[in-house]
């Protein structure tokens, strides 16, 4: 099968990214002598600089990782949270008295605490061995001397110019040239100011270790500098997609009361293999939901991939599965006490969803009774009609689809994955604070997030807005291990699309038997058939999004079983990444996803 890269192998180390230079940044400290812990810190302050219209410091990341060697936590997966929570005053009281029914997708209101930083210093303190100084140096490095502005970052500017002219003078002064104009695809793109926070972090960062030294920049962060610029920029009034000026809820008291948290992930044992998920505060369960239905249908063997293309009873098995286990997301899943994930994910539950996989397409929502329990949806998924959404086209920066066939402009994602020569293995899927999500803190160079606009203001719901707890977020990086040993690590950008890239990932990979370079090339394809998670929440039932080289025999079969089918261009669905580690050899791999022409894997 022909694939645009081969697929790496090697021995000392791995990265793979969404971006050729957040791969370059990763592998340097790791020839710097640096583990996988410290080579993803390196990418993930990289991709803030490299990929503003995808992440940034005002954002979050979870991370999935396990560690190698002989220790008493070898080979566990084991998640950081890194996902911010709502701020004290954010309550759906608080949003009732400014009249409106869902959290507005761009401004201050949606911003939760930022917690990409403190998940990335938490990682270097606790599992890397390099000190603070050798990972920020390459963002620091890009951010003052400039870095080539991808096609994308600056159609993404270009977009939402008019915007910070009117609304967002900081933002326009950040992203906008000296004489008001949008930076041109190639150009060198400097941010002075972020360069200008990074140092002040190393500054801050003293002690007697390099434990204690990262400590401090975590609480100059959290309780210090950046704390006090993003509380005073909070209480000032801007523009966001309610067409009103809001201030923000988020202040320094919030920050400083939150940390990032490990936590066990939620799994799934699969022909031979563990897949490891974040929790239900992600969407992670429901690609362990979907497989579970899909594990007992006839369909998904080998045959299912003639030339190393998924044929159209895989295609439509998958995409139904897919259909139940969103609509138990938007029933069920949330940062709440009582998501009855062991019922969601036991044998009997998906037997009996897997009954509901017809050969005609569903159209319908249907969340499933775990354990007995009714479902309840959101009165806004329930009764209100699409036609009452907001315009699409009138939204500066929401959503969070890596492709977008409407030609919208939204917030997206990055991913990066990292294995070292001692099996230390690292995914981890960094997204928000996006350039055109909020407006630039003049004093700090970047934006805060806006992943709030995925709480429900309707109370009572595992997903509904409560202070303190995180939101339902779509970030979801992948980690699984054969024979109880960690040996893989993928994940890809785009919302509520990515467990549906990552399945087909997976299928092609573990039932196709694709390598890993030639299952991240393999055609794509997910469906529309449920909410999405980002304002304004609308819902295409019976839509799937295919890229054209699933060919002619397949798209009009899929048609002909009740699908409503959208062609995509054939190298536009997910910008997946993936490295593994075979533990009888040692022989690492690598794969990185050619669209959007910037992922790059990078090893040797």
């Amino acid at each position: 099968m022909f694939t645009t890269r081969p697929e790496l192998a090697g021995t000392f180390g791995m990265v793979a990214s969404t971006h050729w230079l957040a791969s370059a940044a990763g592998m340097a400290t790791l020839e710097a002598g640096g583990n996988a812990f410290d080579a993803a810190v390196a990418a993930g302050f990289t991709l803030q600089v490299v990929e503003p219209h995808l992440n940034g410091p005002g954002g979050e990341v979870p991370i999935l990782f396990a560690r190698g060697g002989q220790g008493g936590d070898a080979g566990r997966p084991v998640v950081l949270s890194a996902q911010g929570v709502a701020p004290a005053g954010a309550s759906t009281a608080a949003f009732a008295d400014l009249g409106l029914s869902l959290v507005p997708g761009t401004g201050l209101l949606a911003a939760t605490v930022p917690g990409a930083v403190g998940g990335w210093l938490t990682l270097l303190r606790d599992h890397g061995t390099l000190p603070l100084d050798a990972v920020l140096r390459f963002a620091i490095g890009y951010a003052e001397s400039g870095q080539p502005l991808v096609p994308r970052a600056a159609a993404t500017i270009a977009s939402v110019a008019d915007h910070f002219r009117a609304h967002w003078p900081t933002s326009a002064a950040t992203w906008l040239t000296g004489d008001g104009a949008v930076p041109r695809a190639g150009d060198l793109f400097r941010n002075p100011v972020l360069a200008a926070t990074y140092r002040r972090l190393l500054d801050a960062a003293r002690g007697p270790s390099r434990e204690a030294r990262i400590d401090a920049a975590l609480q100059a962060w959290y309780a210090g500098f950046v704390a006090e610029a993003v509380d005073g920029f909070c209480r000032q009034p801007v523009v966001d997609d309610s067409g009103r000026a809001h201030a923000g809820f988020l202040t320094a008291q919030d920050m400083a009361a939150w940390t990032p948290a490990y936590e066990p992930p939620v799994t799934l044992d699969w022909r031979g293999w563990t897949l490891a998920k974040a929790g239900p505060w992600s969407q992670g369960p429901s690609l362990l939901q979907a497989l579970a239905v899909l594990d007992g249908l006839p369909v998904t063997g080998p045959e299912a991939y003639p030339s190393g293309i998924a044929d159209a009873d895989l295609v439509h098995a998958a995409v139904e599965a897919v259909k139940l286990a969103m609509a138990d997301r938007e029933a069920w899943y949330g940062d709440a006490p009582d998501v009855p994930v062991p019922d969601l994910l036991s044998p009997g539950y998906a037997d009996g969803r897997r009954a509901l996989v017809g050969e005609r397409a569903s159209r319908e929502l249907r969340p499933g009774s775990p354990g007995g329990r009714p479902p309840r949806l959101p009165g806004f998924v329930s009764e209100v009609s699409a036609r009452s959404h907001p315009s699409e086209q009138t939204l500066a920066g929401v959503g969070e689809p890596t492709v977008d066939t409407r030609g919208t402009t939204r917030g997206d994602t990055c991913h990066v994955d990292v294995v070292d020569r001692w099996g230390n293995l690292v995914s981890a899927t960094p997204s928000g604070g996006w350039l055109q999500s909020s407006p630039v803190i003049p004093s700090l160079g970047f934006a805060l997030g806006t992943r709030a606009q995925m709480f429900w203001l309707e109370p009572g719901l595992p997903g509904s807005l409560v202070p303190g707890r995180r939101p339902r977020t779509t970030l979801t990086p992948s980690l699984a291990l054969r024979g109880s040993v960690p040996t893989l690590a993928f994940g890809t950008p785009g919302g509520d699309q990515q467990e549906q890239w990552q399945l087909c990932f997976w299928l092609a990979h573990t039932v196709g038997g694709l390598d890993l370079q030639a299952a991240i090339d393999a055609p794509a394809w997910h469906t529309t058939s449920f909410p999405s998670s980002f304002y304004p929440r609308q819902a295409t039932p019976g839509e799937v999004v295919v890229e054209d080289r699933l060919g002619d025999r397949t798209i009009p079969e899929l048609r002909r079983r009740g699908h409503d089918i959208t062609v995509s261009g054939p190298w536009s669905l997910g910008r997946l990444s993936a490295v593994s580690r075979d533990p009888e050899t040692g022989v690492l791999r690598a794969g990185a996803n050619p669209r959007g022409m910037q992922g790059y894997a990078a090893g040797r």
